[in-house]
């Protein structure tokens, strides 16, 4: 299923917020993703989350928008080796090697020329909005990707983006699951875990596709490793990879989830909605039931 996310990071967003789907698209058309110019290395901007759509897509009170960047790929090594071959005719006209100066304006110059006919790499960071439940989700794997969805976010649109305050840190959690082996009602714990320990980041131990009740798993915690990341499954339909950091990696809906799509959705347009019904009410049930799984939130009132 392409539409789901990958990736969540995640934030709350205030009670009460709130913005039509006109209003929304018309701050996003201002910092709408447009082609770079032949010098630009890299421009930004909102798409459409479907080809051919609108910036923002709303289906029951849900909002889809989707990141762009464009960043041209120049490599180093081909404009040093340029830059060097024409310095090597500089030396050869002027009868003296080139200065710093001019060695610094010479591949300045060398990039200018080599710009417009660099290849343009481009990469869609979608972002889903919640104000009923009020999450936003960002589907970027590293934070540094996120950060920059979060800072067009923050000049584009009138809203906060809080932290979700957890009454406890999930590296404890984690690893009391596994220490007990015991997850939390309606989840399984899989089989890929990452143990690091906690006076030296660089000590870490990593089981895929192993079996996580053994005792050597719980002679690493007795050590004072403590669990990073875990690979679980929600009720049998969605299986992820948690982090310490509360980052939620590798989404996979499993066959059940497949097997309720929306069999009379027709074209592309009819599907798309489908999807994005299915995903956002599903991730949201989920996100609900992991949240109380790791201790609940430290403001459990969402309607304050």
């Amino acid at each position: 299923m392409p539409m789901w996310f990958k990736n969540l990071q995640l934030h709350r967003i205030p009670a009460g917020w709130s913005m039509s789907v006109a209003q929304m698209e018309e701050a996003l058309e201002k910092h709408a993703f447009r082609e770079g110019g032949s010098l630009e290395m890299q421009v930004q901007g909102w798409a459409p989350p479907r080809d051919g759509g609108e910036l923002v897509h709303s289906i029951n009170r849900q909002f889809l928008l989707a990141y762009r960047a464009e960043k041209k790929l120049l490599p180093t090594t081909v404009v040093n080796q340029v830059t060097r071959a024409k310095a090597a005719e500089l030396e050869e006209q002027q009868g003296f090697k080139p200065g710093r100066k001019q060695m610094r304006e010479l591949k300045e110059q060398v990039t200018d020329e080599l710009l417009p006919r660099a290849f343009g790499i481009r990469r869609d960071t979608r972002v889903w909005i919640d104000p009923v439940n009020r999450w936003l989700v960002i589907d970027a794997a590293s934070p540094a990707k996120a950060d920059e969805v979060r800072s067009l976010l923050l000049k584009t649109l009138d809203i906060i983006l809080e932290n979700v305050e957890l009454n406890e840190a999930p590296v404890s959690v984690m690893t009391s699951w596994l220490a007990g082996n015991e997850a939390p009602g309606g989840f399984t714990v899989d089989q890929d875990v990452e143990l690091r320990s906690n006076t030296d980041e660089k000590a870490a131990v990593r089981y895929v596709a192993h079996p996580l009740d053994g005792a050597d798993v719980r002679q690493h915690i007795e050590a004072g490793k403590r669990c990073t990341k875990l690979a679980m499954t929600w009720n049998d339909r969605i299986s992820f990879v948690l982090t310490d950091a509360f980052i939620i990696k590798r989404i996979t809906p499993l066959d059940i989830i497949k097997d309720a799509a929306d069999p009379t959705a027709e074209g592309e347009a009819e599907k798309f909605d489908a999807d994005v019904a299915l995903m956002t009410g599903e991730l949201a049930r989920m996100l609900d039931d992991l949240v109380e799984a790791v201790g609940g939130e430290r403001q459990m009132d969402k309607a304050a």
